[in-house]
């Protein structure tokens, strides 16, 4: 590997890396829940800083180190885009009525005992459907967690069923960024590495699905009937329920299996959202605008509440009323400047060849195929935290072990399976990564909160590295380069 600056040693490389840890350590440790309103997001600018003065000792200038900023932070925009229109859709869905009538009818389908194994199997079809954990956890995730709420389960559990079958499903659909992106990294087929993708993968979701069902029957909820009877009655009191609100999160799915690009579909789906309103809910929207005035400068003023703003819907029951709240676009600024600030970091990191420094020093020490892919594994696990990115974690790693994968004669898809396995599942369990960001905020949950119920999401990376180690399904190349199996 060549660098374009002077190479930096293992301890120059190391130096940002442990002044964040240290930092993050202490800052969480003091500020407790609060440390996402802003001081990480300090702590991840000033440890780029650190990572930005070991880059001028190697002889970078301050301007390429700001190309390689602008560059990363550039990579995340349409992410950012993303999550500024997903805070509008909640927004517009509240006030529509359709997140309401998702939590009306699910308390009515659902309870505490098969939830959390039903809210996974859901979350992983409508995943597999559209091809994005992020769309998936925005709508039908914002729903069960309205649901399981009211069936009184734990916020942590209801979260880690919801990203556990987001996950699953967005590994295993062909229309999955991630999905596509693993194996061009890797140097194989798409419909190859989903297929050779299964055998780690079904063996994880069966298990993270047993594990849903013994945490419901063991401890399912609090919820009791007349208590669920009261929420169902404060909902139909003050929003009109029926069957045709659910054609906005139909049509916004119907988009995303249509290859719509994410950006629009949702776009879409929000302005639904707003129609809807109007049609469906004109008093509410009237309450929420909060002025004197004529209907239609109401209407107009509520609805585009819903799309910028706090809207809180008063039913007077307690329960109903913390389910039915929205920030808006403007409650996602704070995950927008986390994304950003971690980009930042990520970026003089990257550029300046520091992870790349450490990566070599990974590869250095591997010799079974076991330690390979458990080297893969752990790299793509250490971007994550460190490029605080899921796509620098695939194509990072890709890129550097695609040539030692061939060298050892092993085929490209145990490469690209390793990077999904360990690098796309791990990124929602990283709090200032892009997607463990994204979901905090979409889900209204503390990373930490979820982490010790995100089974999928856990035992994902162990099951490929026990696989490699047993040697279970390994495929390997040919000196004729046609592919065999060893069991």
């Amino acid at each position: 590997m060549s660098y374009k600056y002077k190479k930096p040693t293992l301890l120059q490389a190391f130096i940002p890396i442990l002044f964040l840890i240290v930092a993050l350590f202490y800052n969480v440790l003091v500020f407790g829940d609060g440390a996402l309103d802003g001081s990480n997001q300090i702590i991840l600018i000033l440890s780029g800083g650190v990572a930005a003065l070991v880059a001028f000792q190697l002889g970078m200038k301050w301007e390429d180190i700001e190309k390689g900023i602008v560059k990363t932070i550039s990579s995340a925009m349409a992410s950012i885009i993303i999550l500024l229109l997903i805070g509008s859709l909640a927004g517009t869905w509240l006030l529509s009525g359709v997140v309401p009538a998702m939590i009306y009818y699910g308390l009515q389908i659902l309870n505490p005992t098969i939830f959390l194994f039903a809210a996974c199997i859901v979350c992983s079809i409508v995943s597999i459907a559209t091809g994005s954990s992020w769309t998936t956890a925005a709508t039908v995730g914002i729903a069960l967690m309205g649901i399981g709420k009211a069936l009184g389960i734990h916020d942590g559990m209801i979260a880690g069923a919801v990203l556990s079958g987001a996950y699953f499903g967005d590994k295993m659909s062909p229309l999955s960024d991630t999905t596509n992106l693993a194996p061009a990294m890797a140097g194989t087929d798409l419909f190859t590495h989903i297929r050779y993708m299964a055998i780690t993968t079904i063996p994880s979701i069966s298990i993270a699905l047993v594990l849903f069902l013994v945490l419901g029957f063991t401890n399912g909820g609090s919820g009791e009937v007349t208590e669920t009877g009261a929420i169902l009655t404060a909902i139909k009191g003050q929003f009109n329920i029926n069957g045709w609100l659910f054609l906005v999160p139909i049509t916004v799915v119907f988009l995303i299996v249509k290859k719509v690009p994410a950006i629009p579909a949702i776009l879409i789906g929000a302005l639904l959202g707003g129609v809807f309103a109007l049609i469906f809910q004109p008093e509410v929207v009237k309450s929420v605008a909060s002025i004197e005035g004529n209907s239609f400068k109401m209407m107009f003023v509520g609805v585009m509440k819903s799309f910028f703003g706090d809207v809180a819907i008063v039913t007077g029951n307690g329960i109903v009323d913390e389910l039915l709240q929205s920030g808006g676009m403007y409650g996602m600024l704070k995950t927008v400047w986390l994304i950003i600030s971690a980009m930042i970091f990520g970026g003089v990191m990257e550029s300046s060849g520091l992870l790349k420094r450490i990566a070599e020093a990974v590869i250095s020490k591997v010799k079974s195929t076991g330690s390979l892919v458990a080297a893969t594994a752990g790299t793509t696990i250490f971007f994550n935290g460190t490029a605080s990115d899921q796509y620098l974690a695939i194509v990072v790693p890709g890129r550097m072990y695609a040539d030692i994968y061939r060298k050892k004669g092993l085929a490209p898809e145990n490469l690209s399976r390793t990077l999904e396995d360990s690098g796309t599942v791990t990124s929602v369990l990283v709090p200032w990564n892009t997607c463990g960001a994204y979901h905090s905020g979409v889900l209204g949950v503390a990373t930490g909160a979820y982490i010790p119920y995100a089974f999928f999401n856990l035992i994902s990376p162990v099951m490929t590295i026990v696989f490699a180690y047993l040697k279970i399904k390994i495929r390997t190349l040919k000196p004729s380069d046609t592919q065999s199996e060893t069991v």
